[in-house]
């Protein structure tokens, strides 16, 4: 019987295909893990299956291959996990270090939720629903955290970003996730 999946004494998924992104640093000492932040991207904008997502946290996005990615091609930022429309899930930081994910944010009155949220994008975009196969990657990876971090919290980043995004969006199933 192959053993659960779980995230491991360094901060990575034991299941995830794992990609280190240069675009992370060290969380502030003594501040708990204790919030997860869903997300939805899709590069170029609303096409899936691409490697532009992996590109651009990588700092290695073409400004040549699509217009949109001149716009955005200066942009450090990363997550902890990605979930493809297929139900891949890549992981670009360790959950012990701060993806920077969420930008200028705040919860529960306090700021700077890279600081103490795990950050997971969802291929996709805010018009769009997503598919059976992200929510069957997306709950367990959940469970596992819960399991490894005090998660207090699991929120869209439009909720720690109000009037600045919109993501995960309304085709987001909330209702989809369990509740543990």
């Amino acid at each position: 019987m192959e053993a659960a999946a779980e995230i491991d004494e360094l901060g990575w998924h034991t299941r995830a295909e794992r990609t280190m992104s240069p675009n992370f640093d060290d969380r502030p000492v003594g501040i708990a893990v204790d919030l997860i932040v869903i997300h939805a991207i899709s590069l170029p904008p609303e096409q899936f299956g691409g490697d532009g997502v992996e590109q651009l946290f990588l700092n290695r996005l073409d400004p040549c291959e699509h217009p949109y990615y001149r716009e955005i091609e200066q942009l450090r930022v990363s997550a902890h996990f990605f979930i493809r429309r297929d139900g891949r899930l890549m992981q670009f930081v360790s959950c012990h270090h701060r993806a920077w994910h969420a930008g200028i944010s705040r919860w529960k009155g306090r700021d700077r939720c890279n600081d103490f949220s795990i950050g997971i994008e969802l291929e996709g975009h805010d018009l769009c629903a997503f598919d059976d196969a992200q929510y069957l990657i997306l709950d367990p990876l959940l469970l596992c955290l819960r399991a490894a971090f005090p998660i207090v919290d699991v929120v869209g980043h439009s909720d720690i970003a109000p009037g600045r995004k919109t993501d995960p969006g309304p085709c987001f199933e909330w209702n989809r996730l369990t509740k543990r």
